[in-house]
């Protein structure tokens, strides 16, 4: 398990009485770019979530950096970005970082490089509430990215964005993996997939596929991730429905 930043093994969480993840395992590589993908309600936040350590009734294996999810020695290893912004709107950009970048005893140059890394030295000195929805998914992204941390989960990092906002996400995502650190993104937009080196695909709380994007599309012979996606619907009964990836809420 050296060579992987994530290892999982038949995680499953319960809400209540009803179980939201079934066994779920998979891997993910040091310094890769993973994508987890899957409509509204597969179950992608609820997988973070027990990979960062703050979901609850979680069985099975979850190992990060090889340490339990959760364990103190990774606060500051991996970087958690949520639907939600982790930015307080009535403090400047530059505000926000300071102050995370002390809870994190991270030098002071740090928040010069994230801003520089994020493209928001136009928005330094801008209060957060008055950020576009793209400058406010940079600004939680740079807190995240705050002592470089080696890991970094994103959940729907792009959603609500507009394509060319959602070109420059990944490029940097890109980037940030060319330099080492490993990323697990989710989505629900297909049409990110190809971006990724690896793909998991879920759905209902299962893993349909755990792929490369090349090999997504050999074994399922479709033209496109969405294609290969609703191919591996219809080989499992059990997910047989309307034939439309359902929009994030």
């Amino acid at each position: 398990m050296e060579n992987y930043a994530i290892h999982t093994d038949e995680i499953r969480v319960r809400r209540g009485k009803k179980e939201v993840l079934h066994g779920v395992s998979f891997d993910v590589p040091k310094g890769s770019l993973v994508g987890l993908l899957g409509p509204s309600g597969s179950g992608k936040t609820t997988l973070m979530r027990a990979i960062v350590g703050v979901q609850r009734d979680v069985s099975g294996t979850v190992t990060v950096l090889g340490h339990a999810a959760g364990s103190a020695i990774l606060r500051h290893r991996v970087g958690y970005v949520t639907q939600d912004a982790s930015v307080y709107p009535d403090l400047t950009v530059r505000q926000n970082l300071n102050y995370f970048a002390s809870i994190l005893h991270a030098e002071r140059a740090d928040v010069d490089r994230v801003i520089e890394s994020t493209d928001l030295g136009g928005q330094a000195n801008q209060l957060v509430d008055s950020l576009s929805g793209g400058q406010l998914s940079r600004a939680s992204l740079a807190a995240a990215l705050l002592g470089s941390p080696e890991l970094l989960v994103l959940d729907e990092p792009t959603v609500g964005l507009d394509p060319v906002l959602r070109v420059d996400l990944w490029s940097l995502f890109r980037r940030l993996a060319e330099g080492g650190t490993t990323l697990l993104v989710s989505s629900h937009v297909m049409d990110e997939a190809t971006r990724c080196d690896r793909l998991v695909l879920l759905r209902e709380g299962e893993i349909l596929a755990d792929e490369t994007p090349t090999g997504l599309l050999e074994c399922t012979g479709a033209a496109d991730a969405e294609g290969a996606f609703l191919t591996l619907i219809r080989r499992h009964p059990k997910h047989a429905g309307p034939d439309r990836l359902e929009e994030a809420s």
